[in-house]
């Protein structure tokens, strides 16, 4: 028989006895808190990160809101801000329950490689960002640069792939966010998943990206708060390392009769109890898993996908002042590290230490956090835990929300439909798109429950669909001889050879096609792979074959024409190509160097310790502890510390301590940057 020790494991047999899951349809939380959650805090950030932007616009910068400033934030964010708002648009709600559903399944390799999986991309994006800088800086979306440079045929092709890429996104938010409203407060799923998108809407309709900027900061210092809490109370509060250590090992070691006594309705493929299959001795202290390994794989690919076609992060690069976009994304990626990592080290290893009821169904939907929040904190914790997902939820949203708006004022009614039109006219149809496309993901998120897709299934399926224009939009920024005929057939030539192959693959191994024979991890891999290896190959031996002349990147820039004469970020110093060159080596160096070692060496390092014993375990809590509090800190306060005079001269403003001498009113640097184009020229 199985016996409950006094620290009360496996709770699954003891206050959880007769528990077929954690949450059993019984919330934790009432359902007025979740409507408190959804729509009060959508209200209460909207006004106050309304009232910041005209604080700004009144008492400090008086800078009026054009629509280039609406939609790139006067291309002069610095470094700090620029890197918190990178970990807040890859913090989605999948960073904080598909990381911990991971550690669910594989253990310690799950938070490892979902968070490395996903960090390169960030890290790798800051070469093209300082690209961008070079050859198109007076860019508004990629879009635009893969107009000036392929052509109609190719615009089309990519602006296709960009929509998706934000619809994805966008759709794994609501999925995430609903279910765990609904599990935690009994809100029915279809109205939060409906309500979610309004809590952007307001704010991001009356400050633009310099709105979402500033909601990035305050949701990212939230998101770190919860998670340095919960940090400390599974380490140090409720529990130590050993402790869990001691628990995960003695979980592999219970026999299926055991488990059969543990769990109401014991079911090997519902819960989390026994050996895991594909591990090295079937330990969750260990990073040789097949099953974990294969996650890594999948989740390399399809985040190329989510972050290279996502039109958010372009804009972040363009609204990026050009000395910190490389330091901007390197931070980002380095901190954001630190939420998948710690958090799921965290709550995802106590979930199967602790042997909660929780099933693969409810861990699929991405509730392992708030369960083991919940377990451990009573109320508090699912309160901690739905504030810190609707931040996650409200601020990648927001910038998905302005994404979308640009690519649909610049590539679309502007290039097809008003090619003269104003900043006037731009800046009325950017904010139409956000309050349209919040209707639209609401109402589509409700064809994705009824399709019963889960936040997981969605998650794997994300570089099926949009992993072919990956390789691309690189060779687009970064190789002369680059074609574009090859980049519209690699792009749609890999996305038909990925569907193929992954219907095959589901055929082959499942003997039908389901939405669960699909969702496999080796269906999913082969897809994924297929995706973004086969467009790379067409479109490298596509352009070895037919191009003969390098493209001249000197003239890409002339070929994007602005709206209005708003070239802030754009002067001759900003633009002075030996700091430039500097940054793109800078950035190159560091970002090559810090991918091969999070995706090789670190892994590598792991091997020769097989099963990790006790003082190994204890060194990598340690160094999830410290990642997330070094994170914490830096992005806490680097923001503030270098905005400080902009604080300061909007309080002055604010309570006229400024003298009327002091006051300057921003204006665009028209003539410096006419100038500098012609020296370029």
């Amino acid at each position: 028989m199985v016996t409950v020790d006094l620290n009360g494991v496996p709770k699954a047999m003891g206050e959880y006895a007769n528990s077929d899951s954690f949450f059993g349809g019984d919330p934790p939380l009432s359902e007025a808190i979740g409507w408190a959650v959804v729509l009060g805090f959508g209200l209460f950030f909207s006004v106050f990160t309304t009232l910041i932007v005209m604080a700004d616009k009144y008492f400090g910068s008086k800078k009026a809101m054009t629509s280039e400033h609406f939609n790139t934030a006067g291309r002069m964010v610095k470094t700090g801000l620029t890197a918190s708002v990178i970990v807040s648009q890859w913090t989605w709600a999948a960073t904080l329950l598909q990381s911990s559903n991971v550690a669910w399944n594989y253990g310690v390799s799950g938070p490892f490689w979902y968070a490395s999986g996903a960090t390169i991309q960030v890290l790798l994006f800051g070469v093209l960002a300082i690209s961008l800088k070079k050859i198109a800086p007076k860019a508004h979306t990629v879009c635009e640069i893969v107009n000036a440079r392929w052509g109609k045929t190719a615009h089309l092709t990519f602006l296709v792939f960009a929509f998706l890429a934000n619809i994805i996104v966008t759709s794994m938010l609501l999925l995430g966010g609903a279910a765990t409203v609904e599990a935690l407060t009994g809100m029915d799923y279809r109205l939060a998943s409906f309500l979610i998108p309004w809590g952007v809407i307001l704010y991001t309709v009356a400050g633009g990206l310099r709105a979402t900027f500033i909601a990035s900061y305050i949701h990212t210092t939230i998101i770190f708060g919860v998670l340095i809490t919960m940090i400390l109370v599974v380490y140090i509060k409720a529990y130590s390392s050993d402790q869990i250590y001691d628990y995960l090992a003695k979980n592999v070691a219970y026999t299926e009769e055991e488990c059969e006594q543990i769990y109401f309705e014991y079911d090997p493929d519902m819960h989390s109890c026994g050996q895991v299959s594909g591990n090295h001795d079937g330990s969750y202290l260990t990073m040789l898993s097949s099953d974990g390994l294969m996650f890594g794989v999948i989740n390399v690919v399809g985040n190329f996908g989510t972050v290279f076609v996502d039109q958010s992060y372009w804009q972040s690069a363009i609204a990026a002042r050009p000395s910190s976009a490389a330091k901007g994304y390197l931070l980002g990626g380095i901190c954001w590290f630190a939420i998948p990592f710690s958090l799921a080290t965290s709550l995802g290893l106590a979930s199967t230490a602790l042997m909660l009821p929780i099933t693969s169904d409810e861990a699929g939907s991405g509730l392992v956090p708030p369960a083991v929040a919940t377990d451990l904190l009573g109320d508090a914790g699912s309160v901690l835990i739905l504030i810190m997902l609707f931040m996650a939820i409200v601020s990648t949203g927001s910038a998905e929300s302005i994404a979308v708006s640009s690519l649909v004022s610049y590539d679309i009614y502007r290039t097809y439909f008003k090619p003269d039109a104003t900043g006037e006219d731009i800046l009325k149809v950017s904010r139409i798109v956000i309050v349209l496309f919040g209707l639209f993901m609401g109402c589509f998120s409700l064809i994705l429950y009824e399709l019963n897709l889960n936040l997981g299934w969605v998650y794997l399926f994300m570089g099926v669909v949009i992993g072919s224009a990956v390789i691309p939009l690189w060779n687009m920024m970064t190789w002369d001889k680059a074609s574009g005929t090859g980049a519209v057939i690699a792009a749609w030539g890999g996305f038909i050879l990925a569907v193929i192959g992954w219907l095959a693959a589901a055929q082959i191994q499942g003997e039908e096609i389901t939405v669960d024979t699909l969702g496999t991890n080796e269906v999913m891999l082969s897809g994924n792979v297929i995706a973004i290896c086969s467009s790379g190959i067409i479109h490298f031996v596509y352009s070895k074959l037919t191009v003969t002349e390098p493209y001249d990147f000197s003239k890409l820039n002339d070929a994007i024409t602005l709206v209005e004469e708003d070239l802030s970020g754009l002067s001759a110093a900003e633009q002075d190509p030996e700091e430039l060159d500097a940054a793109y080596k800078w950035i190159t160096s560091r970002g090559y160097v810090l991918t091969f070692v999070l995706i090789i060496v670190w892994p590598l390092l792991s091997i020769p310790a097989g099963v990790f014993t006790e003082s190994y375990f204890a060194f990598w809590v340690l160094v999830a502890i410290v990642w997330g509090f070094g994170s914490a800190c830096v992005i806490t306060f680097l923001p503030i510390f270098e905005s400080q005079d902009d604080i300061i001269d909007v309080f002055e403003g604010m309570f006229g301590m400024r003298k009327e001498e002091d006051v300057v009113v921003e204006e665009a640097p028209v003539k410096e940057v006419e100038e500098a184009e012609e020296v370029a020229a």
